[in-house]
């Protein structure tokens, strides 16, 4: 049986196949996976009260309303386009079971086990080994892969890749970071506007009830900085609960752990035409930089990740 399963999916069984709930079920997960979401729940609500309050330095009551409703257009418009928009961006190509079979059936095996409708899938033509799942929910997700994934990875990292991926989708962490992200920009949007509100009126527009100089000359240069670090912290967290996901999913953590090892590797060697707006969706940050700029990043360490995979999986050292 098992060597008949391995034959159809091209993908050897003990990979894909858990028996049971074991060690990695929600005995070991969940009380992390809940501080995760408390976290993220806190800090989108922290995004928010940023963007009112920027709102309302630069046009009192009346721009706070205006920013709140700014927002709201903002995650319209990535609620339903953002994942077209992004696999456009990188010209991804949807592939079917006949072109790759193995990879058809290890997602639609990860999913059946996940509970959720299988994501369609893309590639992209890169050599730099990455993956990356959008979409708004479930039943309308994507996961894309890079070529040079496939032909770096075996196909038990690949499947840890993919476990990884699918973790994002159900856990609605592809929502969650295009909500952030939209705030983030609107953020951004509304201190330029602070800073060209400077420019025209030089802060004397208190009548109205904006802030003054001062308080616009801080906006303008802390609140872009503040929302990008909320924003990287929504994702660090949303990536380690990934990972703890999929190692749940394969009851393999050394699988990702392995992979991971050879896309930090690649990523700082192997360039990847890539946006930094896009660069927190992909598991690894396919943007090479270390040092100062390290600790800007949407991900968290590499070696961190690598570590509370071997740890999951028993290993010390």
């Amino acid at each position: 049986m098992k060597e008949k399963e391995e034959r159809r999916t091209g993908v050897p069984f003990d990979i894909i196949e858990i028996q049971g709930r074991g060690k990695f079920a929600e005995s070991e997960g969940g009380v992390s996976e809940m501080m995760n979401t408390i976290k993220t729940t806190f800090l989108m609500a922290l995004m928010i009260v940023l963007l009112i309050f920027v709102g309302n330095v630069i046009g009192g009551r009346e721009g706070a309303t205006i920013a709140f409703g700014f927002a709201l257009i903002f995650n319209f418009l990535s609620y339903y386009f953002s994942d077209r928009i992004v696999l456009a961006a990188y010209g991804a190509r949807e592939v079917t079971r006949e072109e790759i079979p193995w990879l058809h059936d290890a997602v639609g095996e990860l999913s059946r086990r996940a509970g959720i409708p299988m994501p369609r899938l893309f590639v992209i033509d890169s050599p730099q080994p990455n993956a990356f799942a959008t979409g708004r929910n479930p039943s309308h997700a994507a996961v894309a892969v890079n070529r040079g994934l496939l032909n770096l990875m075996n196909r038990e990292e690949v499947v840890g890749v993919l476990a990884h991926e699918l973790s994002h989708i159900l856990h609605r962490d592809t929502l969650i970071s295009m909500l952030a992200a939209a705030f983030a920009g609107a953020i951004m949007y509304l201190a330029s506007m602070a800073r060209w509100a400077m420019f025209f009126y030089g802060g004397r527009d208190r009548d109205r009830g904006g802030g003054g100089l001062l308080e616009m000359l801080l906006v303008a240069i802390l609140a872009p900085l503040a929302a990008l670090l909320i924003q990287m912290a929504i994702s660090r967290s949303r990536e380690y609960a990934a990972d703890a996901g999929a190692a749940r999913l394969t009851e393999n953590p050394l699988s990702l752990a392995s992979a991971l090892e050879k896309l930090a590797y690649a990523a700082d060697r192997i360039p990847m035409e890539a946006s930094p707006a896009t660069a927190h969706l992909f598991i690894v940050n396919p943007l090479s930089g270390g040092g100062v700029a390290s600790l800007f990043s949407t991900h968290p360490p590499i070696e961190e990740r690598i570590r509370r995979l071997r740890e999951m999986a028993g290993v010390v050292g």
